[in-house]
This record gives C-alpha cells, structure tokens and sequence, in this order.
C-alpha cells in the first residue's frame, strides 16, 4: 500500500474529524447554531486582520450598528480560482463598503436554499439574520455591506429575490486556467479522498459531489479525473450565473472579466464605482 500526503490544512476550516467522511457539512440546527457563529466570527476576524482597516468608532457609527442596514446589498460572483478573491479585496478597501470573505454560515446554508430544503422565508431571514449580525459586530451598520462567496453565483435568483435591492458583480476567467489554477486547491481533488478535513463551510474534502452536481450525475463527478472535475465546476458555476444575472438588469448586474481586469484595472476599477454608485 502506497501512502498518501494528507491535503493541506484549510485555515479556519472545521476541525478534523468533526462529521467523520459524510462529505456534507454539519447541518444548521438551533442546537449548533452557536458553532456557526464561531466558525462565521473566526473567519471574520482573520480577514479583517489581514485587511487592517482602521475602525474609528463614533456615537453616529455604534448607533447605526445597532439597527444595521442592508439596503443595496453587493454580491461578488464567479467560479472558485477566478479572480473572486483579489476582486473582493479591492473592493474590501472602499470606504463605503463593509466587505466579508466567504461568511461559513450563509456558504453552508446554499444547499438548502438550492435544494429547498428550506422555504423562501426561512432561507431570507436566515441570510438577513447572518448579515446583519456581521455589519453590528464590525461597528459597520453605516456602510453598505458586500461578500463574496463563489457557490453564490449559483443562488443568485434567491439573493435577488431576498435583496430586492442588491447588485451583483460577476467574474468570469477563462476555465482552462480556472482548471488549472484549481488542482493547487485540495478541495476537489482525488487526493483528498479519506481525509478528515473540511473547508470554512463544512464541506468535506475530496472528490465529493456537492449540492451543486446535476442530479443523476454524482458518481461521474465523484469518478472522473481532476482536471475534468475542476472544468465541470467551473462551468457549473459560470453557466448559472450567466443565465441568472442578465436578466437582473444592468443597473443590477455587471459582469467583467478576469483578464481584462488585469490588463487595464484603474479602467475597470472605475466602471465597477460608477456601477456601484459611488463617488471617485
């Protein structure tokens, strides 16, 4: 028998071993709830960190926080290892803007918005209850809040049923280099077949067909090579959202790509401002 390197160890990640190899996370019960806001609040604080914004705290500031708003709520969208990450922390840097990294809480609820698990009503509050509880903790109830979590572009008619008000920004990279930029990544990969780890928002790692897989087709996905895994979730992710998104509007829906935006950046940068409305 060959041995097999463990996959790298996902910061922020569950601890291993909880939930054995079921590959779905630990479900959202009023019993574990307190352990989703830990995860959600650990998460929080590591990027805040790594974002070092300064937070002067006012009487103006800490009375808005207590009834945060989240009107015009901004949703960043596209495949995992597209450039979601580096758009998210740019936009993280304007003022206005309270921005949030992947929140595990709402990511690991996306499977019972999608597979209705949950009805419309719950699956709001649920959202709004999340996202209102990170503005008050960060002291940001007078910016407008924005986070960027990639399997939300496959949810993207529920947000905008919940937010009737929220934009989207949309980030397409060409898919052979989301492929390969993706098998860095442990998450999909046959490697990680067995571990114990699991990513910020439960998901077990590996081979695993996620809530986002056709149904019908979870052993394909399971069975097929990585690279071909990584191609199916991008197209997965980007099919979606480009299906969904157009129809929002202009006024609500942007969609860019990842390569333009890094050939001309300060271009792209102030058409992202100019969609979002907001002052140069």
């Amino acid at each position: 028998m060959t041995a097999t390197a463990d996959p790298p160890k996902q910061r922020g990640a569950w601890p291993s071993g909880v939930g054995g190899l079921d590959p779905q996370p630990t479900p959202i019960r009023l019993t574990n709830i307190w352990r989703w806001a830990q995860l959600t609040w650990r998460a929080e604080r590591r990027y805040y960190r790594r974002l070092d914004r300064p937070v002067r705290l006012t009487s103006r500031r800490l009375g808005r926080s207590i009834r945060p708003s989240l009107e015009r709520p901004l949703f960043l969208i596209g495949a995992a290892r597209s450039g979601t990450t580096f758009l998210g922390d740019c936009v993280g840097r304007i003022p206005e803007i309270s921005y949030h990294h992947e929140p595990p809480a709402t990511k690991a609820a996306g499977r019972y918005v999608h597979d209705r698990l949950w009805g419309f009503r719950r699956s709001r509050w649920f959202y709004r209850t999340v996202y209102a509880w990170l503005l008050r903790a960060e002291l940001d109830g007078g910016l407008r809040f924005c986070e960027k979590t990639p399997t939300n572009s496959l949810l993207v008619p529920f947000l905008g049923r919940a937010f009737p008000d929220a934009q989207f920004i949309h980030i397409v990279r060409d898919g052979r280099d989301v492929a390969v930029s993706h098998l860095q990544k442990p998450w999909l990969l046959a490697a990680s077949k067995g571990s114990t780890q699991r990513e910020p928002g439960g998901y077990l790692l590996g081979p695993h067909a996620s809530w986002w897989v056709e149904d019908g087709r979870e052993r394909e996905f399971e069975e097929t090579s990585d690279i071909h895994r990584m191609v199916w979730a991008w197209r997965r992710y980007v099919e979606a959202a480009l299906r969904d998104g157009p129809p929002l509007g202009p006024q609500r829906y942007l969609e860019i790509r990842y390569e333009d935006l890094m050939a001309d950046p300060r271009g792209y940068g102030e058409r992202m401002l100019d969609f979002m409305g907001i002052d140069r």
